[in-house]
């Protein structure tokens, strides 16, 4: 049994592999730590590249695509570990970057999940958009990040530097217990993939364990391999994925307020997306809902299960207001401007 085991998954990522994994190698040397790759049933010679040419690297090869929660739910079950740390594919690990998470894990039984700081592989001074220095969402349940608010990213200059509890981990770069992952139910399958991450941490923090991000470790992540910012299938993933979430993890109190207000925010996004001939996204958003509405029971029935993790009160670290009308309306454009967040 392994301490830590660092987890990439893989699909026809045979040229990330040979750009990344020798990064990924090289700068994780730390005691009882093995790197794993899952490929999910890659058609290229991604196997092939890596059995003959990093004989350290352990591989799990998958009967088929089971996209990105249910490729790691598949091949975290036959691991053993203390920790996984699921690491994209397209993530460029710094120097030392395992020692402030795992001891960070070492020294709080209460910390359930964490992350490091990720940082821009294309422009390294800047946060990167999928986590940056810590994931929060809204009232509605609109992910941002310390350091990343709807798209505007920020330039990293040691603000957000201070270790503290976020609401989420991004999924580039999570370290999660191996026990509470397999307790919790993993990574839900039915999102494929898309806000599973924030979706598994939320149930993390029902469960009465702290998310945290520990800046003192750092990546650089390319972001948007798998499905760029364009792509109307993310589109379509993000509005579908950020329903579901909310169903399974609000409080009963707030839920059909919450639900019934993201309808109307949904329906101006789907509005603002017809009027300027973003008409791929609009219909996006039109066939997340229906999917939303398809998954309903399979969403309830997971509720009922999980009714244990729902905390009645809330957390702190979901902002109270909506940042879009923070964003929008206010012209706010960074975390240190949202008066709620300033915990540094």
């Amino acid at each position: 049994m392994s301490k830590t085991a660092v987890v990439i998954l893989n699909w026809n990522g045979r040229a990330l592999l040979e750009k990344f994994l020798p990064i990924v190698v090289n700068n994780s040397e730390h005691p009882n730590v093995d790197i794993i790759v899952a490929d999910n049933a890659s058609s290229d010679d991604s196997v092939a590249f890596i059995n003959d040419n990093f004989d350290n690297v352990g591989l799990i090869q998958l009967d088929e695509n089971y996209g990105f929660a249910g490729g790691y739910n598949q091949a975290l079950q036959q691991l053993n570990a203390d920790y996984f740390i699921l690491l994209n594919s397209d993530v460029a690990p710094e120097s030392g970057w395992l020692e402030p998470l795992i001891s960070q894990m070492d020294d709080d039984g209460n910390l359930g999940a964490c992350m490091p700081k990720i940082r821009s592989y294309n422009e390294p001074d800047k946060f990167e958009y999928a986590g940056a220095s810590g994931g929060y969402i809204d009232l509605f349940g609109y992910p941002f990040c310390r350091g990343r608010i709807l798209d505007s990213i920020e330039t990293d200059k040691g603000q957000y530097n201070k270790a503290l509890p976020v609401f989420w981990a991004t999924g580039a770069a999570l370290m999660i217990r191996s026990d509470l992952y397999l307790k919790s139910g993993g990574l839900d399958e039915a999102f494929f993939a898309h806000m599973e991450e924030i979706d598994l941490c939320w149930r993390l923090k029902n469960m009465g364990y702290e998310i945290k991000v520990v800046p003192s470790s750092e990546v650089l992540h390319v972001g948007g391999a798998t499905l760029s910012q364009q792509n109307a299938h993310k589109t379509f993933l993000n509005f579908r994925n950020n329903l579901m979430m909310l169903v399974k993890n609000l409080p009963s109190l707030r839920l059909l307020p919450i639900l019934f207000f993201r309808m109307v925010l949904d329906g101006i996004a789907g509005i603002h997306f017809l009027t300027t001939g973003e008409f791929r996204h609009f219909t996006a958003v039109l066939k997340a809902h229906f999917s939303f509405y398809g998954k309903l029971p399979y969403v309830c029935r997971l509720r009922k299960k999980q009714a244990g993790f729902r905390l009645k009160d809330g957390h702190k670290e979901i902002y109270p207001q909506s940042i879009i009308w923070a964003f929008y309306i206010k012209g706010l454009r960074k975390f240190s401007e949202l008066k709620h967040y300033h915990l540094d």
